[in-house]
């Protein structure tokens, strides 16, 4: 498939650097760093931030658990934002793993009658600010046919068996196993037409986090 926009935005075999597991002493790296780049003795950068050589010595090495009001007086000593001496910490990442089989059927809002969805995974609160939702959709012949689904963000269908005329908006899509559809899920849009029973397909949809 070619793109019209030239190469992707994000190169996803890239890594990112190492982030440490510990957070006092991620906050102690990134202050012994700045301090570094910016020429700063120790003495130089305690006297600023109204600490003992020996305390600041303590929290560069990871060794303490400086208060937040300590943490803050070392930023501004340093000149960065607070939150740029925690940018070295590495937080926990959500996974889910499901078997084949062990996903938990479940009920969208506006599920229709015959529609079976099976929810293959749920990460809540993250910091990339998105909520991701799979499900595995099997339709049958006691299955309703509607283009009326409409919520917000967007979605991705994969075809995995059975043969489905699926309406995005104005126009209808012949879904064969091994397609697949990438829409805005603001549009009205679902299966219109079921031409090959069972159909089953994977559909991701994708919306922001709520604050």
């Amino acid at each position: 498939m070619k793109s019209g926009h030239g190469a992707f935005a994000q190169n996803p075999h890239a890594l990112r650097e190492v982030r440490e597991k510990n957070l006092e002493v991620a906050i102690g790296r990134e202050v012994r760093e700045l301090r570094r780049r910016q020429r700063l003795t120790g003495a130089e950068l305690a006297g600023a931030a109204g600490l003992s050589v020996g305390m600041l010595s303590k929290i560069e090495n990871g060794v303490i658990s400086p208060s937040l009001a300590t943490i803050q007086t070392l930023a501004h000593a340093l000149r960065v934002p607070l939150v740029q001496l925690f940018s070295g910490y590495e937080e926990a990442r959500g996974c889910m793993h499901v078997k084949a089989g062990e996903g938990v059927e479940t009920e969208r809002a506006g599920t229709r009658a015959g529609h079976q969805y099976s929810l293959l995974g749920h990460i809540g609160s993250n910091n990339s600010g998105v909520v991701v939702e799979p499900y595995l959709i099997t339709l049958d012949s006691q299955s309703d046919t509607f283009p009326a689904f409409q919520h917000e963000g967007i979605e991705y269908l994969y075809m995995i068996e059975g043969l489905v005329d699926y309406r995005h908006g104005e126009r209808l899509y012949r879904l064969e196993p091994g397609d697949s559809l990438l829409f805005d899920s603001d549009a009205p849009h679902g299966p219109e037409g079921l031409v090959s029973l069972p159909a089953r397909y994977l559909s991701i949809i994708t919306y922001p986090q709520k604050a």
